[in-house]
């Protein structure tokens, strides 16, 4: 019997994707074919996002989407993975027939065999037994571009008010350093230059395994492996970053001067509602600390507006913060009202409209500010990864300063053929809002 055509899309966050290579890895160990084409697999399977309600919108469109493929293509099954198969696996199997199969985010490891029974005849399965289960170990991941992330833990043991993630990933669970190390090597092999270590908090990484935090120690080994470029780190929580952390970051010269630290607010009473575990005054210290300790380093965060509660007082204190902070990168969320968590039942919750307007409000005072600090980088040379040709002598690049498909990049003119993947010398000679513009410098 012939060997089913396999299809996977992947929606939602970078650990999605982690999550769509490991099961890709053991569909091929189990000699399944992967399909180029929607019209000639015989299986697609769905990794959908269920974090907030764009996400879910997102992911609801491309199932019915994909159902027309057991009319117009030769689609025999159709399989959901991630968040929202976990979230609502019940839901989506009464209310959508073609589905054939659920399994959960703790049970990637079993889809050869979810597909096996659906090959002997079985429906409407459902595997969603364990979102605690360990990481695969020993899968070969299947992608080896320049930059791969790697997940350095699953789960997150925060339990913030607005938050749905650990009732969907489970608790915080952190990979032995010896089996990232082995991972990241086998990447560097493959031709992997620059990798970014991804969790839902990686400040806690090792404090379940080893008693104590120890991001600092898995970054200084990662910084002895040869032939890797650059060490990302996203996404730390600015509770448990500390002396030894910052040391680390600052001495390890392969892991960039980049920090993403999602704050979500600076007003201790959202923060308080929020169930983070950090001030106003503590967030104020880290920054300066930061600043301090690495001149060039860049931060990144994360806000989220029109939280139960926040009045104009408290948004205002957040919008003076922004002003006052100057973060070289930024992002808002609108407060998304997920059931199953406290924040869904809290009071005052805010008009849609209200949220869009002080998202609004941010991130047109982040243009402003991420121009200004653009317009200081004119005239500075630095080093950066190629990532495509954009014709007529003009590629696209990053500098350490930008982590991929979130923020910036550059335009670079160049008289020299370059390849994706150089890392090159660019002089920067102009800026837009969040780009900068440069040419290469021998």
């Amino acid at each position: 019997m012939d060997k089913l055509k396999v299809f996977l899309i992947t929606l939602g966050c970078s650990k999605n994707e982690i999550d769509s290579e490991l099961m890709i890895g053991l569909l091929k160990r189990s000699n399944y074919i992967l399909s180029s084409s929607l019209e000639d697999a015989d299986i697609i399977i769905v990794n959908t996002c269920g974090f907030i309600k764009a996400a879910k919108e997102e992911s609801i469109e491309t199932i019915w989407e994909i159902t027309e493929y057991k009319n117009i293509g030769k689609c025999k099954y159709i399989i959901l993975a991630g968040c929202l198969a976990e979230r609502y696996s019940e839901e989506l199997l009464d209310e959508i027939d073609e589905i054939d199969g659920i399994i959960g985010t703790g049970n990637i490891g079993e889809i050869d065999k979810l597909i096996k029974r659906l090959e002997k005849g079985e429906r409407k399965i459902k595997i969603t037994e364990n979102i605690n289960e360990s990481y695969l170990e020993n899968v070969e991941r299947q992608s080896f571009r320049t930059t791969e992330y790697v997940k350095i833990s699953e789960g997150c043991d925060n339990h913030c008010s607005y938050c749905i993630i650990p009732k969907l990933r489970g608790k915080h669970r952190s990979r032995k350093i010896e089996d990232i190390m082995d991972e990241v090597k086998y990447l560097v092999d493959n031709g992997v230059k620059e990798v970014i270590l991804i969790g839902q908090n990686i400040t806690d990484y090792g404090i379940d395994l080893y008693g104590e935090y120890r991001l600092y120690e898995l970054l200084d080994n990662l910084n002895n492996i040869e032939g890797l470029k650059w060490i990302r780190l996203h996404y730390l929580y600015p509770d448990n970053i500390s002396s030894r952390l910052i040391h680390s970051i600052k001495n390890n010269e392969k892991v960039v001067k980049y920090l993403d630290i999602p704050l979500q607010h600076i007003n201790n009473e959202i923060l308080k509602k929020m169930n983070r575990r950090t001030t106003k005054e503590e967030i104020e210290n880290l920054i300066y600390r930061l600043r301090k300790e690495i001149p060039e380093i860049i931060l990144r965060t994360t806000f989220i507006v029109g939280f139960p509660g926040e009045d104009d007082a408290k948004f205002e204190e957040l919008y003076q913060f922004v002003e006052k902070i100057k973060f070289d990168r930024l992002g808002v969320f609108t407060y998304s009202r997920e059931e199953g968590t406290p924040a869904y039942n809290f009071p005052n919750q805010l008009d849609e409209k209200i949220k869009e307007d002080r998202r609004n409000a941010i991130m047109e005072l982040q243009q402003k500010i991420s121009y200004h600090l653009n317009k200081k980088k004119v005239g500075n040379i630095y080093e950066v990864l190629i990532e495509e040709e954009n014709g007529d002598g003009i590629y696209i690049g990053r500098s350490y300063m930008d982590s991929p498909e979130i923020d910036g990049i550059i335009y670079i003119r160049s008289d020299k053929a370059l390849q994706t993947g150089d890392f090159i010398k660019v002089l920067i000679t102009d800026c837009l809002e969040y780009d900068l513009i440069g040419e290469m410098v021998e």
